[in-house]
């Protein structure tokens, strides 16, 4: 029908947030626009990685591939990813990527003088740019640090030497996986439970037991004053229907229903430690944004700017 409106207003809650880990809902869209999202995070937020390594010295037990293969997995602080250019669009190096619009040089200088083995890590990489370094994974709880002193590249012997140069650029993890910011992006849809108190009457207290038991996460319990069955985690289950089964198998079909929210869902976002969780999920909707910008039409732009603003107004708690 002409001038019907399908736009949709998609809304934010923050359910839980930590630096590497964040629980939000999104509510008042579909599947398609969550799964967009979660491709987003885990493939096209851009962060920063080691891409390119010479090996000046290299004494080791590794050979010059595996130490190149493993300094390009190491996380690397990325708050500046999103301000850089891509190597290959930089035309201050023409494309050579070694400047400093588009890279961040590393350096890697180690020698094992005792007869104690010398482990070489990622705390030794010297970065021209202070606000790329590796990822501190250092615990605060109190832990010794000398067990913490950052990821293992190689092992040194006496006598054995590393030296290197390494060159970090801007990449997306659709072209490798060392660029991806996400270590896990999960999203369900938020399950509503009904229970049939009529039916639920006519249970004794061992069959609602067994109702309960038959679940294999803990959806339901039983009230300790009322003898009833309530729910008390929803979100801990996982779509197996086997409260369902079991209810149709005690001849009381009906007994409890679930449905799942077509426009609700909740997601999960553990990050590598290279952005923030609620800044990696900032980013990419603004990743999703640039790219709807390039297939909506022009008088659609101010209205869709509006929307996205007030997305990300709900991310940042405004």
């Amino acid at each position: 029908m002409e001038g019907m409106s399908y736009q949709r207003f998609p809304k934010v809650k923050i359910r839980e947030m930590k630096d590497d880990y964040l629980k939000f809902e999104l509510r008042d869209t579909d599947a398609s626009m969550a799964n967009a999202l979660r491709r987003v995070i885990l493939a096209e937020v851009p962060t920063i990685a080691i891409d390119l390594v010479e090996i000046e010295v290299n004494s080791s037990v590794l050979n010059d591939e595996f130490i190149a293969h493993r300094l390009g997995l190491i996380p690397l602080t990325s708050e500046r990813a999103m301000s850089m250019r891509f190597s290959r669009d930089c035309d201050a190096c023409d494309g050579d990527g070694q400047c400093e619009f588009c890279s961040v040089e590393f350096y890697l200088r180690a020698r094992c003088v005792t007869d104690q083995t010398l482990d070489v890590t990622s705390k030794d990489l010297i970065s021209s740019d202070l606000t790329v370094a590796a990822v501190d994974f250092t615990d605060s709880s109190g832990y010794d640090s000398s067990e913490q002193r950052g990821i293992i590249i190689v092992k040194l012997r006496r006598g054995q030497e590393l030296k290197l140069r390494a060159i970090a650029r801007k990449g997306i993890g659709k072209d490798h996986a060392k660029w991806s910011p996400a270590a896990t992006v999960t999203f369900m849809y938020e399950p509503e439970i009904h229970i049939n108190e009529e039916l639920m009457e006519t249970l004794t207290l061992e069959e609602k037991r067994s109702l309960v038991e038959s679940s294999p996460t803990k959806v339901f319990d039983i009230d300790p004053s009322t003898q009833q069955i309530v729910v008390v985690d929803p979100e801990a289950y996982t779509y197996d229907d086997e409260v369902i089964k079991k209810a149709e198998s005690m001849g009381k079909p009906g007994l409890v229903e679930i449905y799942a929210k077509e426009d609700s869902f909740i997601f999960t976002v553990e990050s590598t430690g290279a952005l923030k969780a609620p800044l990696l999920v900032l980013n990419a909707i603004e990743v999703l944004k640039q790219k709807l910008d390039a297939v909506r039409l022009p008088e659609d732009t101010v209205e869709t700017d509006d929307q996205f603003a007030e997305l990300g107004a709900h991310m940042r708690g405004g």
